[in-house]
């Protein structure tokens, strides 16, 4: 184990967004180191870094994600600080990460992951399966919508981007009768009390690596590797091996609807993944079981059949 812990002397510079989820996701894993090596909250700063994905939000809130540049948007200044060694690490939502890291940075330290399950949000309905016929549906995810148009396209989807606490004033507002959050995420806020009801994966297949932390640090940073070491999470790292290299294989980016589980029981792996139209006109799923060591090849087979199912127009609405 290191012997160069952090200090209030010489903290750790723990670098994130600033959004309460953010936050919170930031001090957990403060947290956790703190309980690892018994230091004081002292030993560590928390940099909070604001990305071109937080003004983008501002000056483009009702546009799709995909239109202002994708998930590197909220990332792309938190690791140039990290590449610079402004902070030490950077603490991520593993769902919002791409699946490639910039060269001199390494994403291999996982939080035991929450809930998986997406929430069902709305003030006068109580679950998913009670929306009347032509209402109203916020999301900003294009999985999401891709996935309640392929069963339910009567529904009207709009775009309804921000932060947990945006979204909620928006569903109060009234600008839509329903809207879905990461039930990991209220959860962390401890707003579990806000989801009207959990979505199981069998209704909405999650996205990939939802619910998971994960912790950037620079490939070169030996110390901070050995403190990271100690908190993560070898069962969400094999998951996520299995997801993230499903959606790598698929060329996943926000612009394709792609939904991807795994779970462990024992030595083995069970992965479910599908990807859509945007309009929600086809879905393609597959379902396959593997040991867990195998999991990363599982997901890119995964992700070889599903290619080879949709056939060579399925993505022409990419082109």
């Amino acid at each position: 184990m290191t012997q160069n812990l952090p200090s209030p002397d010489s903290p750790l510079k723990i670098g994130t967004r600033g959004s309460p989820l953010a936050l919170a996701q930031a001090y957990e894993t403060r947290q956790r180191l703190m309980n690892a090596f018994n230091l004081p909250d002292t030993a560590f700063d928390i940099v909070i870094i604001k990305t071109t994905g937080d003004d983008a939000g501002l000056i483009a809130k009702d546009r799709p994600l995909k239109e202002i540049g994708g998930k590197g948007l909220f990332t792309k200044e938190i690791e140039e600080d990290l590449l610079s060694g402004a902070i030490d690490i950077a603490v991520h939502s593993m769902k919002d990460m791409p699946v490639d890291q910039p060269a001199g940075l390494l994403l291999d330290t996982f939080l035991p992951r929450e809930d998986t399950r997406d929430a069902f949000v709305s003030p006068n309905i109580n679950d998913l399966s009670e929306l009347p016929s032509s209402a109203v549906v916020g999301t900003s995810s294009l999985r999401r919508r891709a996935q309640l148009l392929n069963f339910r396209p009567d529904l009207e989807v709009v775009e309804f981007r921000g932060n947990v606490q945006t979204r909620l004033k928006k569903l109060s507002n009234g600008v839509a009768d329903c809207t879905f959050l990461a039930m990991a995420g209220l959860n962390r806020l401890g707003m579990s009390h806000v989801a009207a009801s959990a979505i199981s994966a069998e209704d909405m297949l999650p996205a990939v690596a939802q619910g998971a932390i994960g912790i950037e640090r620079r490939l070169s940073d030996f110390d901070t590797a050995d403190l990271l070491a100690a908190i993560h999470d070898t069962s969400t790292g094999s998951m996520l091996a299995a997801e993230r290299a499903f959606l790598g294989a698929l060329d996943g980016s926000c612009e394709t609807p792609i939904a991807g589980l795994c779970e462990l029981d024992g030595s083995k792996m069970r992965l479910r993944g599908e990807v859509l139209r945007p309009d929600g006109s086809e879905r393609i799923n597959d379902d396959k079981t593997a040991p867990i060591e195998d999991g990363a090849e599982l997901g890119r087979e995964m992700a070889m059949h599903l290619l080879n199912q949709a056939g060579p127009d399925f993505f022409s609405w990419r082109s």
